[in-house]
């Protein structure tokens, strides 16, 4: 049965994305009544390229880009990945492994800081109380708002987005790590004080592969926010980066390398996502 729901599911994804391609193709189509006009604009066109030693353009985007201009985007970028001409001209392999980079770094150090935070937290009422008004302060400030900060104090752009990503990313572990670990049941640590088990170990043997579910999800929740905010911290900060790509592209007028970025931010996010979710699965216990 689940098979078959897998397999409906799929063919009613496939069907989705074929009359999305068909609209957008519709959408896109060039009106007849201006095709010989468009003739006249394109035949000028080449002409003037000519008398000024450019050589004639044979495709031009004189609209939002055509599923055909599209594919041959995506062929072009995916051909040559990793190519590297200059500061604004580096391949989407490359900007999208500076965007990671900082995502990761800037992710594991929100981890280091937040999950045992999280569980000082949980197991102490008193630091939850002492705590929660700077939390609930803190939390709600929009992560792009301390870059002005980071860039005056760091002085470094790159270190100024990764610690943008640690901001954003230290919020969903901590509260989600601080739940779980307060959620534990009352009767597995009641078994683990009889048994007279240090504090240590019972972090690590009870407390934690029973909070691991709820930790993982927060886990899950701040890497979805850090890569979201990875592209508009790149756009204000530029340099290199997937975000930097998108604002650079838009500035050369080339939506069909806007489109093509989007697409593959979307697609690297899912990967991350589906990463914590096998992660969150393997977990997670049935009581």
């Amino acid at each position: 049965m689940f098979k078959g729901i897998r397999f409906r599911a799929g063919l009613i994804s496939i069907l989705i994305l074929l009359v999305f391609l068909l609209s957008w193709h519709i959408a896109t189509l060039p009106p007849a009544a201006n095709s010989k006009a468009g003739a006249a604009a394109t035949a000028a066109q080449d002409e003037y390229a000519l008398l000024m030693g450019k050589g004639a353009t044979t495709v031009r985007n004189s609209g939002f880009p055509t599923p055909a201009q599209m594919g041959e985007t995506v062929v072009k970028q995916l051909s040559s990945p990793f190519y590297d001409n200059g500061p604004n001209d580096k391949g989407i392999g490359i900007q999208l492994g500076y965007s990671v980079a900082r995502v990761a770094i800037g992710f594991l150090l929100a981890a280091l800081v937040a999950i045992p935070l999280g569980f000082l937290l949980g197991m102490s009422p008193l630091m939850q109380r002492a705590l929660d008004p700077f939390i609930q302060i803190l939390k709600p400030v929009s992560p792009l708002a301390w870059m002005p900060i980071a860039l005056y104090t760091i002085k470094d752009s790159s270190i100024s987005g990764v610690f943008v990503i640690f901001i954003c990313s230290v919020w969903p572990m901590l509260m989600n790590t601080a739940f779980g670990v307060s959620a534990v049941r009352r009767d597995w640590l009641n078994v683990a004080k009889t048994l007279e088990v240090s504090p240590l170990r019972k972090a690590f043997m009870v407390i934690l592969p029973a909070a691991a579910p709820t930790i993982l999800t927060g886990m899950r929740i701040s890497m979805g926010i850090a890569w979201l905010v990875i592209v508009a911290a790149e756009m204000l900060v530029g340099g290199t980066g997937i975000g930097y790509f998108v604002w650079n592209e838009w500035n050369n007028l080339s939506l069909t390398s806007v489109m093509f970025a989007i697409l593959m931010i979307g697609l690297v996010g899912m990967v991350l996502d589906m990463i914590f979710a096998r992660l969150q699965k393997l977990v997670t216990y049935v009581e």
